[in-house]
């Protein structure tokens, strides 16, 4: 699925704090993403996210275009993605694809450059919600959007090889040669710093879409049930789900206007 966001979003910037109208306020990203180079990381997002696809299909794990839990979810990301500009200008270029597949993981992911897919399990075993569908995917598209990925890598490299040897292989025009272990983007783990802000960020997308932002509270009482207290694979290294749910009705005065907002305009 391809989507463009034809969008020009009016941000500005305050100190190290960016302000995107009402909404949520963040940080700036962090700055030692930039070690990394960006194009190479999305070629190889693409690369292992067509390597994921063909071989699911193979397995008969990837629904089709007209099955309707697909076409539920690319249009649930239709609404979300015109707003990701905000955050991130490079998203109106990015190749934006959405796929299900047949898994009883409760699981769901967004890789640099936009490739997102949910896996069935998250869907069937939490019966959700399309707000809370959105709350999710507002907060995988955040962690592609804020780069998250990159900085991961950055700082790994830094620890592995040290500065120096990062900036020579930068310098030389070697290290996109580093790119090409095999599952290296989809088995990323994200500090809890990425994850609380993915957490805030996903809530402005999901509401200035039209989602109610609140369904992110039940959102994480349907995982914390379904998890026995212990997180399932794809919140292992996410914040506790009772200090989640604080941070998130924290933040709802903030977010509940854009929803509102959202919601009185003719197409919603």
């Amino acid at each position: 699925m391809k989507v463009i966001a034809p969008i020009t979003a009016v941000w500005f910037a305050l100190t190290v704090t960016i302000v995107y109208g009402s909404g949520i306020e963040v940080d700036g990203p962090s700055i030692i993403r930039n070690l990394i180079p960006e194009e190479p990381l999305e070629r190889q997002s693409a690369a292992e996210y067509a390597q994921l696809k063909q071989e699911a299909a193979r397995k008969k794990l990837l629904l089709g275009d007209q099955n309707p839990k697909v076409q539920r979810l690319r249009k649930i990301a239709a609404r979300i993605i015109p707003f990701t500009e905000r955050w991130n200008s490079n998203s109106r270029e990015w190749q934006w694809e959405i796929n299900l597949l047949r898994s009883p993981e409760i699981n769901a992911f967004c890789m640099p450059g936009g490739k997102i897919a949910f896996y069935t399990g998250i869907l069937n075993s939490l019966r959700l919600t399309d707000n809370e569908a959105a709350v999710i995917m507002g907060h995988e598209i955040a962690h592609a959007l804020r780069e998250h990925a990159r900085e991961h890598i950055a700082k790994s490299e830094l620890t592995n090889i040290g500065a120096q040897l990062l900036g020579a292989y930068i310098g030389g025009g070697k290290y996109t040669g580093l790119f090409s272990l095999g599952g290296n983007l989809l088995n990323l783990k994200f500090s809890r710093e990425n994850e609380n802000e993915a957490d805030l960020i996903g809530l402005d997308l999901a509401a200035r879409a039209g989602f109610d932002p609140r369904s992110g509270v039940t959102l994480w009482e349907k995982m914390s049930a379904a998890s026995n207290g212990a997180p399932p694979q794809w919140l292992s290294t996410h914040p506790a789900n009772s200090s989640r749910i604080a941070e998130i009705q924290k933040h709802l005065p903030e977010v509940i206007p854009l929803y509102e907002e959202a919601r009185r305009l003719p197409n919603r």
